[in-house]
């Protein structure tokens, strides 16, 4: 199998991921903040260490303030519904949110009737950063954007948003579900409030974990209330991060695997091995030189994630994905990625698009066997 759906879930993981997971169940098992055994003590230092590896891998300044959960998806919920909202608020945010972007804002929207300004993702940057402007309010609460999309591997001008969002007291929340792993994070240096990201994709984690990370005090309303391991006398959720947003037993195994891949993950970046961006060039190139194919976003790596998102004249983007799958046991994705506002933005609704992910274990023969399939699905289209 040629596994180009990294954007999805990437895969293969690092073996040193399988290896802390599995020590985690075999060795440790117990539930970590629900004990004072060796065992629980032990499930625990697993937890507060990926805590505090991840806080200084992002530059978040306060290690309780990284708080898990089973996907992004989740933790972006816990963000977004877990302000403080007032009816004729306002949400700032872009046309290339994934659904776990729009679908919590659509939410808030309906139950306190607050407003949502979505920017063109694929303006220019002066248009864009121009729209962002005229669109803020004085009832402006939080903008929401995405590090980079999920379907053309765009990156957005985040600093810049994140500089004007500053200048009139916004909160700031990023969704890097594509770009951890990837790009350089840091909290600190790029002044931002909330992250969230998942261990599956870049990071090259275990599914099952999502992290939410908060640089200054912002105080959310818990969307989950349980047990927390400490202050069980209390009939409400404790104050203390992160106790106040983990009610349940947490995923010690998962969360084991995620702090491993980020281990890797920090050595990988020293070395510094640009193989995601001479892969993407090379397939990039390939699929332009072909007639009848239309590819979406930047025309070079230079300002993309490993993502490349393309068409073939008419054909349904998913009968091509399941040609790839079927004849040539290559994976990719199509269809509308969970981000039909990206598709409304594209004009690509009706077709979808076939999106192409990237990681540093694929291969140049990788791509090369790609090109060549895309080819004969293209004459043979051509012939029929």
């Amino acid at each position: 199998m040629i596994y180009f759906d990294q954007a999805a879930s990437s895969f293969p993981k690092p073996p040193e991921v399988a290896d802390a997971m599995v020590k985690a169940v075999n060795e440790v098992g117990a539930n970590p903040g629900r004990g004072g055994h060796q065992l629980a003590r032990q499930a625990n230092y697993i937890i507060n260490t990926a805590r505090e590896k991840i806080a200084k891998w992002i530059g978040c300044n306060n290690p309780k303030q990284i708080v898990f959960f089973s996907n992004a998806t989740q933790a972006l919920n816990q963000a977004i519904k877990g302000l403080d909202w007032k009816e004729g608020d306002h949400v700032l945010t872009t046309s290339f949110e994934h659904n776990s972007v729009r679908r919590p804002l659509e939410f808030i929207k309906r139950t306190y009737d607050i407003h949502i300004s979505y920017i063109d993702g694929k303006a220019s940057e002066e248009m864009f950063i121009s729209e962002v402007n005229n669109s803020i309010t004085d009832k402006t609460k939080l903008m929401v954007m995405t590090h980079a999309s999920n379907i053309t591997g765009d990156i957005l001008p985040l600093r810049k948003m994140i500089n004007i969002a500053k200048r009139y007291g916004i909160i700031t929340l990023v969704d890097a579900s594509q770009t951890a792993g990837h790009l350089p994070i840091n909290m600190g240096e790029q002044e931002m409030d909330m992250i969230v990201f998942p261990g599956h994709k870049g990071i090259l984690g275990p599914q099952g974990t999502g992290v939410l990370a908060v640089r200054q005090q912002i105080d959310l309303v818990p969307l989950h209330h349980g047990g927390t391991g400490g202050g069980s006398e209390l009939i409400d959720q404790p104050q203390q991060w992160p106790d106040r947003y983990e009610s349940g037993t947490l995923n010690t195994p998962g969360i084991a695997g995620l702090s491993a891949a980020i281990s890797v993950l920090e050595q990988s970046e020293k070395n510094n091995v640009p193989r995601e961006t001479i892969l993407t060039n090379e397939l990039l190139k390939g699929l332009q030189s072909i007639n009848g194919i239309t590819c979406f976003g930047p025309s070079s790596s230079d300002n993309r994630l490993p993502i490349v998102a393309f068409n073939i004249k008419n054909i349904p983007s998913q009968e091509v994905a399941m040609i790839l799958d079927s004849h040539y046991n290559i994976a990719v994705r199509a269809g509308l990625h969970c981000s039909p506002l990206t598709h409304e933005t594209l004009q690509t609704m009706d077709q979808g698009i076939i999106r192409v992910s990237l990681s540093r274990y694929n291969t140049k023969e990788e791509v090369q066997s790609f090109l060549q399939a895309i080819e004969e699905i293209v004459t043979a289209y051509d012939e029929f």
